[in-house]
């Protein structure tokens, strides 16, 4: 980035400023990087455990297969989410507040004796993969936050930063080199009207 400036005292101030919000913000940036990575971590380890979790149930459930050929899956159904938003590094994330199952009513006395086992065995399994999906979304978001947060840092790290401060030194080289001159030209005008004045 090649950054636009004018050679002149008013310019390198405003640079100077310029240069100052980026030193100031850059540790700033750098720490909600790393906080940001280790919650995508966090959200990702969660994630793959839950999701052993689900396999390890499943197996589990996997056990009664002749079973569930009888149960009716339409007798349990998931009415509501609750979503709770939380900031995490500045960023806004979800989580998983209650779920509300419907459970829809059915005769105890026909159907087989496990189906409330059933239920609730449905209801943790169905749980466990909501859950799942909640940390699969505040990873994507996180993660989506954090490279932006990266991209940024770099931008400030690599080009701003460098740019900034090369604009000021070669400022700093032009105002020095117009003052030397001009002193330089004062000292030939004084010698001048001294030769001029012992004549």
């Amino acid at each position: 980035m090649e950054v636009k400036f004018q050679y002149n005292k008013t310019s390198l101030q405003e640079l100077n400023k310029q240069l100052q919000v980026r030193l100031r913000a850059l540790p700033t940036l750098k720490n909600k990087e790393s906080a940001l990575r280790m919650e995508v971590q966090k959200a990702k380890d969660a994630a793959a455990d839950l999701e052993a979790q689900v396999e390890a149930r499943t197996q589990e459930l996997s056990k009664y297969m002749r079973f569930w050929q009888e149960f009716d899956p339409s007798l349990v159904s998931i009415k509501e989410v609750e979503i709770i938003t939380r900031k995490i590094a500045g960023v806004k994330i979800p989580i998983m507040g209650k779920i509300e199952y419907d459970i829809k009513p059915y005769f105890m006395f026909y159907a087989p004796a496990w189906y409330l086992d059933g239920i609730k065995m449905l209801q943790s399994v169905s749980a466990l993969k909501i859950e799942r999906q909640f940390y699969l979304r505040k990873m994507k978001i996180l993660d989506g936050v954090r490279k932006k947060t990266t991209q940024k840092v770099n931008l400030y790290e690599k080009v701003q930063i460098p740019g900034f401060e090369d604009a000021i030194r070669k400022i700093k080289r032009f105002l020095e080199d117009e003052e030397n001159l001009s002193k330089s030209s004062q000292k030939i005008l004084k010698s001048r009207l001294e030769a001029e004045e012992a004549v």
